[in-house]
């Protein structure tokens, strides 16, 4: 009989050890996300040389900015990757990108970087605007090799 008992206690004990192992840990809890995190897709609305008599009419292409939050900034601090594809500056770069006062909706939004310039040189632009929960409105100024220039920028998150 106690050969029986330790016989069935010999199988049965790795059956519970084993149940013991496979158990779930307690999930890891997950990162907070901001609004503004993802891809947002519009217009961009360029003027070339607004300070000179008669620069021309501005113009307008599509635009696509994908936000990334920066870790440990409250969810105000991202890596903005902006791709143009305006005609006067199709370009792919990536930008610096704040909100303030918070980091809920509607805030203010801050974007400054730089770009290879399909002019041969080093440009250097910032926006300025407000951010809401779908929508982006900002204006757009900036320098291309001498060139100055001046815009807007419109983008919605679907």
């Amino acid at each position: 009989m106690r050969f029986r008992i330790a016989r069935l206690l010999f199988m049965v004990a790795p059956l519970l050890l084993t149940g013991c192992d496979s158990a779930p840990g307690p999930a890891a809890p997950s990162a907070p996300t901001s609004f503004l995190a993802g891809t947002w897709q519009g217009t961009l609305t360029i003027q070339v040389n607004p300070g000179i008599p008669d620069p021309g009419p501005a113009t307008t292409g599509a635009t696509t900015w994908t936000f990334e939050v920066v870790p440990q900034t409250n969810l105000q601090t991202f890596k903005a990757t902006i791709r143009s594809e305006h005609v006067w500056l199709p370009i792919t770069t990536i930008a610096s990108t704040a909100i303030i006062p918070g980091n809920t909706p509607p805030a203010q939004i801050s974007t400054q970087g730089d770009y290879s310039s399909p002019r041969g040189c080093r440009g250097t632009f910032g926006s300025f605007g407000t951010a809401e929960a779908t929508r982006i409105d900002a204006d757009f100024n900036g320098v291309d090799c001498t060139v100055t220039f001046t815009g807007h920028v419109t983008l919605t998150k679907p």
